[in-house]
């Protein structure tokens, strides 16, 4: 499966992580309060449950545990010492902007059908495996993060009929070539961190017209671990599925 991204909504900088998490957690609080008169909660000696206004609103909440491990060979290239090199990134997204009226930085967070735009709202590290100068090299680390109103139009479903996961990876292995495509280099922002690019469904819908097919191009040209495209590399397009 394609490794968890996030995608920093005002700059395009995509913070990849090493290990999908093996478990998340969705919480959602409805909008609701007790109603309130001067003396108090209102009640009644009668009444087995409290009263409740429905306010609108609410919280929904995402929790996921990270791992990082400079140990890997992916790691042991992009941060050689320190495994808090790795994570920074996701814990600077939690800390409060630097400049007056600028609103804390909004994430998006892509992981399989998962595309929600959040912000950080907690964040904690359990380091482990310390070298002899007490450098960590192994971290867990846990994310809480809270959904915000997405301005993007909301993502198309794939209908009823549309091929399974399983029928479009089946159907890639054997569908022949329908057009190459070579996916935008992503640029640099003034950080220095890679910044946009093209999405393996923003492909799919340009050659399809369905998104949810992004599985029949990643299933093609062998890529399993990023739901963005390699720049610079020529994408077989095979003949989509035909639905059931």
């Amino acid at each position: 499966m394609e490794s968890v991204t996030f995608i920093v909504a005002d700059t395009g900088e995509r913070i990849s992580c090493q290990l999908n998490p093996e478990r998340l957690v969705q919480r959602r609080t409805a909008g609701l309060r007790r109603p309130v008169a001067g003396s108090g909660p209102v009640t009644g000696p009668q009444s087995s449950d409290d009263l409740l206004l429905h306010t609108g609103g609410g919280r929904t909440e995402l929790d996921l545990e990270l791992l990082f491990d400079i140990e890997t060979s992916s790691a042991a290239q992009a941060a050689p010492g320190d495994v808090r090199d790795l994570t920074r990134p996701l814990w600077q997204l939690a800390e409060n902007p630097t400049e007056a009226n600028q609103p804390v930085r909004a994430v998006r967070f892509c992981w399989g059908l998962w595309n929600v735009l959040c912000v950080v709202a907690a964040v904690a590290e359990r380091l482990e495996r310390f070298s002899s100068s007490g450098t960590p090299t192994r971290s867990w680390l846990s994310l809480r993060l809270v959904r915000i109103p997405d301005p993007t139009p909301p993502p198309v479903q794939a209908p009823d009929d549309a091929p399974t996961p399983a029928a479009q990876v089946a159907a890639a292995l054997v569908a022949p070539s329908l057009d190459v495509h070579v996916p935008v280099d992503p640029g640099v922002d003034a950080s220095g961190q890679v910044a946009g690019g093209e999405r393996l469904d923003e492909i799919a819908a340009r050659y399809y017209g369905a998104p949810w097919l992004w599985r029949v191009i990643a299933t093609a040209n062998g890529l399993y671990d990023s739901v963005f495209a390699p720049p610079g590399q020529t994408l077989t397009i095979p003949e989509p599925p035909v639905r059931p």
